[in-house]
């Protein structure tokens, strides 16, 4: 289906009527009717953006939802900034919360949302997390081996964790644990898991 552009300022109030009606209400009980009369446009408007509900949030996911992982600051040192990771996280997921909850069950039953974020995590900055581990291991800290997906998964699987199943409070003790009792552990277990033996050389032919 081909779509017609649509002006800048009248694509964004659509795009955050589309952000505020998830969070208020979910997806399966926000219609495009809605959408329309808080962004103040037309359903015509929409649907020669769009072809439905479903490909304007899925735009809102992928192309508007901001999923990259934060760009801590330079504390000094590899631990300081685990706890500035943690930190930044925590403040996205507060942020974000109510926004995440309003898509949990649809992302479980539509599979084209489903695939829209995922395919959209793969593609996401990892750039914050790739400095810090480059900042640690320029000042001699354990951190070369380091597996920054991995990292940047395991931080933010702590804070929705404590978010969803634990609850608030998401204080500092919290990320003073993340990141003392989990990430640098983990960071440094990396940097001392063994490295595959060479394999050794063919003898020379006389």
């Amino acid at each position: 289906m081909d779509v017609a552009p649509l002006d800048p300022v009248r694509e964004r109030a659509i795009l955050d009527a589309t952000l505020e009606l998830l969070s208020e209400m979910g997806y399966d009980r926000m219609s495009v009717d809605q959408i329309a009369r808080r962004a103040r446009a037309s359903k015509a408007t929409i649907y020669r953006r769009w072809a439905g509900k479903p490909e304007l949030v899925v735009d809102v996911i992928c192309n508007h939802f901001d999923m990259d992982t934060p760009r801590p600051c330079d504390t000094g040192s590899l631990r300081g900034d685990l706890a500035e990771l943690v930190g930044a996280l925590r403040e996205t997921a507060e942020r974000k919360h109510t926004l995440i909850m309003g898509l949990s069950s649809t992302l479980v039953s539509n599979q084209e949302l489903a695939r829209a974020l995922r395919a959209h995590m793969l593609t996401r900055d990892l750039g914050g997390v790739e400095a810090l581990l480059e900042r640690a291991a320029g000042r001699g800290e354990p951190a070369r081996s380091a597996d920054t997906a991995r990292l940047a998964a395991v931080a933010e699987a702590l804070v929705w964790h404590r978010l969803i199943f634990v609850g608030p409070p998401l204080d500092d003790a919290f990320v003073a644990e993340a990141a003392d009792e989990v990430l640098l552990p983990l960071v440094r277990a990396w940097a001392t898991e063994p490295t595959e033996p060479a394999a050794p050389a063919e003898p020379s032919q006389p």
